[in-house]
C-alpha cells in the first residue's frame, strides 16, 4: 500500500500526529545528545528530523508507516541533524 504524504505531512499520521511526533523525536534526540532546548525547538528539530530520516529511509529503501514508524524515522533524523550541527559548531569554534 503506497501512501503518499504532502510537503507538510507524514505517511499514516495527521497534522497533530506530526506535531506530537516532532515533539517526542526532538525531546528524545535532545536528551540523547545531552542538549537543552525548548518545546518549540524540539518540535522543529523533530519535524526537520522526520524529513531527513524519511528521505534517508527512501534512499535506503526502508519502508515505514504509522505513528511508531514515523517516530523511529524522525528520531533517527533528529539525532543525525543534531550531530551534524554539533560537529559544525565545534569546527567553527576552533
Amino acid at each position: 500500500m503506497d501512501q503518499s504524504a504532502g510537503i507538510m505531512g507524514m505517511p499514516g499520521v495527521g497534522f497533530f500526529g506530526m506535531l506530537a511526533i516532532g515533539f517526542i523525536a526532538g525531546y528524545v534526540a535532545e536528551k540523547a545528545m545531552n542538549r537543552e532546548h525548548g518545546l518549540f525547538t524540539n518540535i522543529l528539530v523533530g519535524i526537520a528530523g522526520s524529513f531527513v530520516g524519511g528521505t534517508l529511509a527512501g534512499v535506503l529503501d526502508i519502508h515505514y508507516q504509522g505513528f511508531l514508524g514515523n517516530l523511529m524515522v524522525a528520531v533517527a533524523g533528529a539525532l543525525l541533524l543534531l550531530w551534524i550541527f554539533g560537529r559544525a559548531r565545534s569546527r567553527g569554534v576552533n
